[in-house]
């Protein structure tokens, strides 16, 4: 495979992968909609939604990293598409037949969870397989500025659907979208798996995690993003409520914020190459990361006013596109310094604590707001994205000045 233009494998994989992002995005807008205003569901009920989607990404995690190394990541992604359309489509067909409830939604948002880190083990996993080493991190930062796009669009795509058809016929698109998924699946030849180690769950797991919390890169990664999820909870808990109160934005205002945001991760994908070639990776991860702490100081100063609504606009959008970044190329180094037979398990440890630490930051931030404010809770949030920049200074991380080299056969260690 010379190059990602001429990868026909890589081309289906992105598109599908983009298409499923789209329409979840479109249920993310609906199902609530439906919850809310269809179910006319309380607030307890909506918690509970929202618990029912989540939920997986902690409990699932590291088997779903078994699966996806031991059997075929493409027919994972196939049979997960395929699963998914037809979970979604449970929604209308119930309301057509007068028959839906909310056990019926948090039925839906339970198995889609779940689908959903069973594809993700092996769609990230794969890719390792489409393109070669030299190629990986470029392949992450094309990903990365598709699905900024896929997310937009469905994002703002969902709200328009729902607004002119209904929250609940939106839905049929989200169920397409998963089709035209698994179609794209279908299409990629990725290069012949690693031989595959049976053995029990348990064994496979640890094994997974054990060479992580071994490996001198992937250990410091992979705790600066649970450290990181951690503190940009806390945060992320109460800047809505920030803005919709303290600084009077409005629903106008709060989408204006997002949408600017967002338009930073598409920038960030894109330069992320460049980036890493001129400063190196430690520099891109480390600035990254730094950028989170830097970028919050505006909410925690600013008064109501259009002004400071634009710079907590654009703060937001630069943080987000040093968080793409970031991102794409500490995957990148994680795929290159991971043994193929271990991709799945290695990329699902990350998926796990990540997931992990996001509660115990949502209860911190509730603690430090029931006892000194919505303030002091943004300010200890803001502080804690100091954490992750400090544990990779402190690790081997700080040293790379190009991107790592995987020597034949990808050993287990390095």
């Amino acid at each position: 495979m010379a190059s990602l233009r001429g990868n026909g494998s890589f081309r289906a994989y992105w598109l599908g992968e983009g298409s499923a992002l789209a329409g979840s995005s479109v249920h993310a807008v609906a199902l609530p909609v439906v919850a809310v205003l269809e179910l006319e569901a309380t607030p307890g009920q909506v918690s509970l939604l929202t618990a029912a989607a989540t939920a997986p990404a902690f409990l699932l995690a590291l088997p779903a990293g078994v699966a996806g190394d031991r059997w075929s990541k493409r027919r994972i992604m196939i049979a997960t598409d395929l699963a998914s359309s037809a979970a979604v489509a449970v929604i209308p067909a119930t309301w057509a037949a007068g028959a839906m409830s909310m056990p019926v939604l948090y039925a839906v948002a339970l198995l889609l969870g779940s689908l959903t880190v069973l594809h993700q083990a092996a769609s990230i996993a794969i890719v390792p397989e489409l393109v070669e080493p030299r190629l990986l991190h470029p392949a992450n930062t094309r990903i990365a500025s598709v699905f900024s796009v896929s997310d937009a669009v469905g994002t703002y795509g969902g709200t328009l659907v729902v607004a002119v058809a209904g929250a609940v016929r939106a839905l049929w698109l989200d169920a397409a979208s998963y089709l035209v998924s698994a179609w794209c699946a279908s299409r990629i030849r990725p290069s012949a798996p690693a031989p595959l180690r049976r053995g029990g769950m348990a064994g496979a797991i640890c094994e997974g995690v054990g060479f992580v919390m071994r490996n001198p890169l992937q250990r410091p990664l992979v705790l600066s993003l649970a450290t990181h999820a951690y503190a940009d909870t806390v945060v992320v808990t109460y800047v809505a409520y920030t803005l919709l109160t303290r600084l009077d934005a409005g629903s106008t205002g709060l989408g204006l914020v997002m949408g600017v945001t967002g338009a930073g991760g598409l920038v960030g994908a894109l330069a992320a190459t460049r980036l890493v070639a001129r400063f190196g990776p430690a520099r891109v991860l480390l600035a990254g990361f730094l950028a989170y702490a830097v970028c919050g100081v505006p909410l925690l100063i600013a008064h109501p006013g259009p002004v400071w609504l634009g710079v907590i606009a654009l703060a937001g959008a630069a943080r987000t596109a040093a968080a793409a970044a970031a991102g794409t190329t500490q995957r990148s180094i994680r795929q290159l310094t991971c043994p193929d037979r271990l991709q799945s398990r290695a990329q699902q440890t990350s998926v796990w604590l990540v997931a992990g630490a996001r509660p115990f930051g949502a209860m911190t931030a509730g603690g430090i707001a029931a006892a000194f404010g919505v303030r002091a809770a943004l300010l200890a949030g803001t502080a804690a994205y100091l954490v992750p920049a400090s544990l990779l200074w402190a690790s081997p991380i700080r040293h790379l000045t190009t991107m790592p080299t995987p020597r034949k056969g990808r050993p287990d260690a390095s």
